[in-house]
């Protein structure tokens, strides 16, 4: 079946089902990642304290990504999506028991780890579950308005966490959390086995690996090559490996980053603060209905993808004033929801079916696993300079991986 239009994948009800999912997972994730944030802050004051809380959280992604993929190429992803979605609920409500005003922090983060291992499944399994859910056809734009789930969540969660916390106190945060798993489960449950499509399909992989080929000019790479050996040598494979870490770890931090240029360089209070991140996050989601109108992704797409990045880091980075940086919000949000539409789908669409839970696991974890280093070094960044010349960092990171996937993409002499 074909699917014009961005919302083309929501004629899939198994689509619209797990988008749902995600929907309520990241909105779900807000209150408990702001009850903890403040629950650490206003037990010790430390900064420091509270990056042990990223680190629980996203070590993890980095430390059980390969085994996360191997997993999901033998393992259907509804069945660990279901698994996950309840273990979370679990985990989460147990964080009720610690998260006191008095927390004991070692207990704290062991708890936040259990969850983040849990989550290290949950991230591959929600990539790898798209082909299955639309089928080849669909694909680029599925993956493309994955994306928008996040970025939606961003535009709302915040905001419902802040009213919670401060109405209700953090016990409440963490509860709602776990209802919302619960709920995930409940809408991923719906999802119906018999509608999904095989990944390890070639007669479905034919003329999927006709067109995406079309799409990327002369000298486009198979998609990944018959066998393992030839996946882990694919030139279109490493470059978005390679561009996919060096953008997580120098232009993904933008809680810390963003935060710390409105706070520091502007003098920007609490609503100034939460007034950028709901911008940014209302241009993502535009940028990723923008990603999902294209009919097909190659790496070669992430030439426009990353260069728009550049351009909009350097634009927020070169603000003068407050109000000047609020107004570019947008559009480096735009940029952000752009960028990570065509990298997920370019991402799927590099390889064949059967290894796309490998492709993904080490796509979550250069996108995951970066999340402790980037933000211990583009804190010490922001402490010797400022935030907005972390953003210019930022900006120069993208132009490289922009020159980076020219010289990758070239085609082929004849």
């Amino acid at each position: 079946m074909g699917s014009a239009g961005p919302a083309g994948p929501f004629r899939y009800p198994n689509f619209s089902w797990y988008f749902t999912g995600q929907v309520l997972s990241n909105t779900g994730v807000w209150f408990q990642n702001l009850a903890l944030q403040l629950v650490v802050l206003g037990a010790t004051g430390s900064a420091q304290a509270l990056s042990g809380i990223t680190i629980a959280q996203f070590l993890p992604i980095f430390l059980l990504g390969i085994p996360a993929g191997r997993l999901l190429d033998r393992v259907a992803p509804r069945t660990v999506l279901l698994v996950t979605s309840l273990a979370s609920a679990v985990v989460t409500a147990s964080l009720v028991f610690v998260v006191t005003r008095d927390p004991d922090l070692w207990l704290l983060y062991a708890m936040v780890g259990v969850l983040g291992s849990v989550q290290a499944f949950e991230r591959v399994a929600a990539q790898t579950i798209i082909f299955e859910l639309v089928g080849p056809d669909g694909l680029s734009k599925a993956a493309s308005i994955s994306t928008i789930s996040l970025a939606a969540a961003r535009s709302v969660g915040p905001a419902l966490a802040g009213l919670a916390f401060q109405g209700l106190g953090p016990s409440a945060c963490i509860l709602i959390n776990a209802a919302a798993y619960l709920l995930v489960f409940a809408s991923r449950l719906r999802i119906r086995p018999d509608a999904l499509h095989r990944r390890s399909s070639q007669a479905q992989q034919r003329p999927r690996e006709e067109g995406v080929k079309a799409a990327a000019g002369p000298g486009a790479k198979a998609l990944g090559g018959p066998a393992s050996g030839t996946f882990r040598r694919s030139r279109d494979v490493n470059t978005l490996l390679v561009v996919n870490v060096v953008i997580s770890l120098l232009a993904m931090n933008f809680g810390l980053v963003l935060t710390s240029t409105v706070n520091l360089s502007y003098g920007g209070d609490a609503g100034a603060v939460g007034a950028v991140h709901t911008l940014n996050a209302v241009g993502a989601v535009l940028g990723g209905i923008l990603a999902a109108r294209r009919p097909r992704v190659s790496v070669r797409s992430m030439i426009a993808a990353t260069s728009v990045f550049g351009a909009a880091l350097a634009l927020n980075a070169a603000a003068p004033t407050l109000l000047l940086f609020l107004a570019a919000a947008p559009a480096l949000g735009i940029a952000v929801g752009y960028y990570q539409g065509i990298v997920n789908a370019a991402a799927q669409e590099s390889v064949r079916p059967q290894f796309i839970g490998r492709m993904m696991s080490l796509m979550t974890m250069g996108s995951y696993g970066m999340v402790p280093f980037g933000a211990l070094l583009m804190g010490w960044v922001i402490d010797a300079s400022s935030g907005r010349v972390a953003l210019a960092v930022s900006a120069a990171s993208a132009f490289v991986c922009l020159v980076v996937v020219l010289i990758r993409t070239r085609p082929a002499p004849e």
